[in-house]
């Protein structure tokens, strides 16, 4: 789950199925009842029928918590880190930051600093379609050094400048999930 619909619908459909949630949030879900297997593999295809899955093993769902807690802090938060990303990974997680990073690289095929950048680059995007904040505003929002630096990690990850990317009509930003 990427987003508060997300959050919504998962809820609606857990009470459809007879289920009570007591905790939905993004990439995990409490619920009071015991599902034994059988209802476990159907709910599990109602909520593939609106792309989503069930996690049952542990590193499937700390690689689910990694990459929510990167697009809660990318995508839906306004407060500045105020330790390092991997410390902040760490803590939010309560794992050594390596133990995660090794993880994630295995299962996913990527970094979780790519990833991370790729979120970033994707908020970037819908910055610069709203056209409320300049350049220079948007680099100090998502944490950037300088103008230059977004700039430049822009550049590397969509071949376009932002400017350009601004001013094309057509701006090709990508679902959060397929990230």
């Amino acid at each position: 789950m990427v987003c508060n619909r997300c959050k919504i619908l998962i809820k609606d459909e857990l009470l459809k199925f007879g289920l009570h949630p007591t905790l939905v949030e993004l990439g995990e879900v409490e619920i009071k009842e015991d599902l034994n297997t059988e209802k476990k593999t159907a709910l599990n295809e109602v909520l593939q029928s609106f792309g989503f899955d069930l996690l049952n093993d542990k590193k499937s769902q700390l690689i689910e918590k990694i990459k929510n807690s990167i697009v809660g802090l990318v995508h839906y938060s306004d407060e500045q880190l105020k330790t390092t990303f991997s410390g902040y990974i760490s803590q939010t997680l309560h794992h050594d930051y390596s133990y995660l990073s090794n993880l994630f690289s295995e299962v996913e095929g990527t970094t979780i600093e790519k990833y991370f950048i790729a979120q970033k680059i994707e908020r970037v995007k819908e910055l610069l379609k709203y056209n409320e904040l300049t350049l220079s505003e948007i680099a100090d929002q998502l944490g950037y050094s300088s103008v230059a630096y977004l700039s430049n990690q822009f550049k590397k990850q969509t071949g376009l400048t932002p400017s350009f990317y601004k001013s094309l009509k057509q701006n090709s930003r990508k679902n959060l999930d397929d990230l």
